[in-house]
């Protein structure tokens, strides 16, 4: 029974941080008031956080692999290293996003907007990038309950279950520390 109880509070405690997460991402990102930070290091952050998105995509492929070899020890240690890289990420990309203006796909000149003429320049890349970007932010706060679900699954060895989630959760985690690379390298230029 105090197994039971037990479970119950982490799946709750699962529960509202996967409801939490991208609420409050959310409202720290269209906040109308961005964060004094008190320097330019914030306008790294962007290229830390590409960085940190391809550590944590070769980490899940690298974990991808030793499980299908059996290899659960460094599967483990693989798995491990993309949840802490991506709890990394999330912090530094709420860091930079609630203290530095949004960077517009295409506004060549900074003004901060796009202009009939730079829009005219992009032609379908902007459909393709707001795609692209579009997924990938749906799909980052869908995420979040698999990944926490199945780190808990794993620790609590109830591996049956934990199979079960990472074969949604699993491909949805790739595909956005990839598309998270993809987004970067194409705004990249205009930073």
């Amino acid at each position: 029974m105090l197994n039971a109880v037990k479970e119950n509070r982490y799946l709750t405690l699962i529960g509202i941080l996967s409801v939490a997460i991208p609420i409050v991402v959310a409202l720290l990102l269209f906040s109308p008031t961005k964060w004094q930070t008190g320097g330019d290091w914030v306008s790294l952050l962007p290229h830390l956080n590409a960085v940190i998105n391809t550590a944590t995509a070769v980490a899940l492929i690298a974990g991808l692999i030793f499980i299908k070899n059996k290899n659960i020890k460094y599967h483990k240690r693989a798995m491990l290293t993309a949840f802490v890289l991506g709890s990394v990420f999330l912090v530094s990309y709420v860091i930079y996003h609630s203290s530095a203006p949004s960077t517009i796909f295409g506004d060549v000149n900074g003004n901060g907007i796009l202009e009939e003429q730079e829009e005219a320049q992009l032609g379908n890349m902007r459909l393709i990038y707001l795609i692209i970007l579009l997924s990938h932010i749906v799909l980052a706060a869908v995420v979040v309950p698999f990944v926490l679900l199945a780190l808990y699954f794993a620790l609590a060895k109830k591996y049956t279950r934990h199979r079960k989630i990472v074969k949604f959760g699993y491909p949805i985690w790739l595909y956005v520390s990839i598309t998270g690379v993809i987004v970067y390298l194409m705004i990249s230029p205009y930073y």
